[in-house]
């Protein structure tokens, strides 16, 4: 089972040794301002969650209506995904794929990512993605192009398990293939968009999503949060990186 985030792996101690344990060079006042930090973090997640779930909740049930009637089984898709501290929680998406399919296509190009052997899936637009993956709908191609299937990890936000910016939630498989340096990225709440996202999404490897998960995990201020939400806009409205 995934044990809990060792405390020394915590962005705020990160690079921070000497001042966050000597009260007299200001480690208590940044120690403060990082806990009031991450208070406004999570009160911006609640109030924009909250809002953004009231006004799109007409679009969402239509989507939910969509999927349902154009494919067999239900419209939400839930996932076990790991989180903050490493702590297991289920995911929630809008269907996309057939359901009862077996993972393996996907499990062995992660794999071979992660173990820097794969190659684009599509090589002509540089995509690390497998894009022509037989278990996905014809509504659910939509979804994931326009990211609407993210939608409802809304709810994920509200109840603390996920925040609006953040590292991307992994697999329980996938955690275990990491390399020790990169549990940096479970001391944050994984979010529904984050640095990669607005990086380069599906043209990055994976190794090089991961490595901006860290730096976003020693980075993080709300500032740093404001600017990715802001960029998340263009970059969904254009579809860069999707597929």
């Amino acid at each position: 089972m995934a044990q809990p985030l060792p405390r020394n792996l915590e962005p705020e101690d990160a690079g921070r040794v000497g001042p966050t344990t000597n009260p007299d060079q200001g480690g208590h006042k940044r120690g403060l301002m990082d806990r009031v930090d991450r208070a406004a973090k999570r009160v911006m997640d609640i109030i924009l969650a909250s809002l953004l779930l009231l006004l799109l909740s007409p679009g969402m049930l239509v989507i939910a209506v969509m999927i349902r009637v154009t494919s067999p089984g239900g419209a939400l898709f839930q996932q076990v995904r790991i989180g903050h501290g490493r702590s297991p929680f289920v995911m929630l998406k809008f269907r996309t794929m057939q359901q009862g399919l077996d993972d393996a296509i996907h499990r062995a190009y992660v794999t071979a990512m992660l173990g820097g052997r794969a190659n684009p899936a599509d090589p002509e637009r540089g995509i690390y993605k497998l894009t022509s993956d037989p278990r996905v709908t014809s509504i659910g191609r939509i979804l994931r192009k326009s990211s609407l299937d993210e939608l409802p990890q809304l709810v994920n936000v509200l109840r603390g398990e996920m925040s609006l910016v953040g590292p991307r939630p992994v697999l329980p498989w996938e955690a275990e293939l990491f390399e020790p340096r990169h549990q940096t990225r479970f001391s944050v709440r994984p979010g529904i968009t984050g640095l990669w996202q607005v990086t380069g999404r599906s043209s990055l490897t994976m190794q090089q999503a991961l490595d901006l998960d860290i730096e976003y995990a020693l980075r993080r201020t709300m500032l740093l949060d404001l600017a990715i939400l802001l960029r998340t806009i263009p970059t969904v409205l254009l579809s860069r990186g999707a597929c």
